[in-house]
């Protein structure tokens, strides 16, 4: 943190990585209050791969940061297309998304009965695809 603070200090925007608690959340505020531009980047994902729900930790960061109007949070390593929608609605300033997450925004508001019935009807022709029949 003595690192963070001289560089903001001297005007140097950053980014702080691999941010995975609120402690961490903390003592980055602390030590660039008042600085350069700095991105938060808390590692959202990989709490989640931990069986914790990463939101509440989320959304208390967003109003820790509040205390730094140079800091804005990345909601890093999303797992899903929900955590899109999770990030905006805690009021996040950003997300890193990958191809893979974009390319499921075609799926909102997909009507979930026809989505099950594609489902099925992609399982069928997996199984004749694999010589079995039904």
């Amino acid at each position: 943190m003595p690192l963070c603070e001289r560089l903001t200090q001297e005007g140097i925007p950053l980014n702080v990585t691999a941010i995975f608690t609120l402690e961490q959340v903390r003592a980055v505020v602390d030590a660039v209050q008042g600085g350069a531009p700095t991105y938060v980047s808390v590692f959202a994902g990989r709490i989640a791969d931990t069986g914790m729900d990463p939101v509440p930790l989320m959304a208390e960061a967003v109003r820790r940061l509040s205390a730094a109007p140079n800091t804005e949070l990345i909601w890093a390593s999303p797992r899903e297309l929900l955590n899109i929608f999770q990030a905006d609605e805690i009021g996040c300033h950003v997300i890193t998304v990958t191809n893979d997450i974009l390319k499921k925004l075609s799926l909102v508001g997909k009507d979930l009965g026809d989505y099950s019935l594609e489902t099925v009807k992609m399982f069928y022709d997996d199984g004749n695809g694999a010589g079995f029949a039904l």
